[in-house]
This record gives C-alpha cells, structure tokens and sequence, in this order.
C-alpha cells in the first residue's frame, strides 16, 4: 500500500514507519521534515500535499497541537490552536483527503487518553481528543467507496515521561512500539468507525 505518514518525525510517527515500512511504501510527511511538508491547520497546505503526492490508500496522522494550561488561564485563543491544529487539520485530512484517497483507503488519527481520563492543564487535549473519536464513529457511517475512518488513543508514551510524568502520575506509559501496533490494526485491518485504546 501507498501510505501517507503525517508526523513521521515524531515519536510515534517513527514507530508507525518502522512497523509499517517492511510491508508498505511509506511517504514521510512532516511541518519541515520528510519526504513532503505539509501544515495541517491550513486547508490550502493540505490540498497541496494531496495534489503532489497523489492517489493513496492509507493516511495516517500522527501529528497535532493542543494547548496545556490550567482552566484558569485557558482563553478563546488558547483553545483555538487544538481545534484549528489538531481537530479541524485531522477533519480537513479526511474532508480534502478522500477526494484523492483509492477505493477501500483508510484514514487513521491520533486522539489521546485525555478524552476520557482528564488531568490538570488539559481541558484542551481532552475536547480536541474526544471530539476526533466522535468525528471517527460519524463519518465511518458516511463514507463512501469503502472507504474506513479510525482513531488511536494512546496513554502517555514512555519515551516521554522525562517531560510529562509530572502530569502523568498513577499512569502506566506505553512503549511507542506499542502504540505503533495499534495504526498496524487500522490500516491493514478491516474495521472503522473504531477508537482503538493503547494503554
């Protein structure tokens, strides 16, 4: 297959190419990294990525920014970065995407374990991740030509718990080998509509 890896970069994102690369043709995609460049809170970015890169048969977007704040400090502004960044630029990926996408393609995004299990300075992460699954299991029923929509709510990462434990206390990490299985499932799997939990 013919995979569109959206933050390839990242910790995640290169634990998705490593499981994936040995089966399927992996295009890298990152804000200034890989192979194309895209910025997913722009529309206009995401339909340019789409007309270089082409027909494909699986996206899968590892990427997105939130803010993390206490409610107290959190303004209009504050929460507009998630839902421009994160939520609108993995539903614009969906939206712009399966004008280009082949038949049966699947479209695969990140949530995150905030949208049901909140911590302090979260309330952005937690409305962004809960309002992705939601968008999955609504557009699974809508889509058309085969086409398949999944989410991956991974637990906090144990690549990242130098930065994060303090927020994460109580939580068990995952290995980011672990998370990577889950996109695995969804792109070569037949399911939709699923929010699939890591952790």
């Amino acid at each position: 297959m013919k995979i569109l890896l959206i933050g390839a970069g990242g910790t995640i994102g290169s634990a998705i190419e490593k499981e994936l690369a040995p089966r399927h043709d992996i295009v890298r995609i990152g804000r200034t990294s890989g192979d194309e460049h895209v910025d997913i809170s722009d529309s206009a970015s995401i339909r340019k990525l789409f007309e270089r890169t082409g027909s494909f048969d699986a996206l899968i977007c590892a990427a997105g920014n939130v803010t993390f704040a206490p409610l107290a400090e959190m303004t209009e502004d504050a929460f507009a970065l998630g839902l421009r960044d994160k939520l609108m630029g993995q539903v614009n990926l969906l939206l712009i995407g399966r004008e280009f996408a082949n038949d049966g393609a699947s479209f695969t995004f990140t949530t995150g374990v905030l949208s049901h299990d909140p911590i302090a300075k979260g309330a952005s992460a937690s409305l962004v991740n809960g309002a992705i699954d939601a968008f999955v299991r609504a557009a699974a029923i809508e889509l058309p030509r085969g086409m398949r929509v999944n989410s991956v709510s991974p637990t906090v990462l144990v690549e990242a718990m130098g930065s994060y434990a303090p927020y994460f206390r109580g939580y068990k990490p995952v290995p980011a080998t672990d998370v990577a299985l889950a996109y695995a499932k969804s792109v070569e799997g037949l399911q939709t509509g699923q929010t699939y939990h890591v952790g």
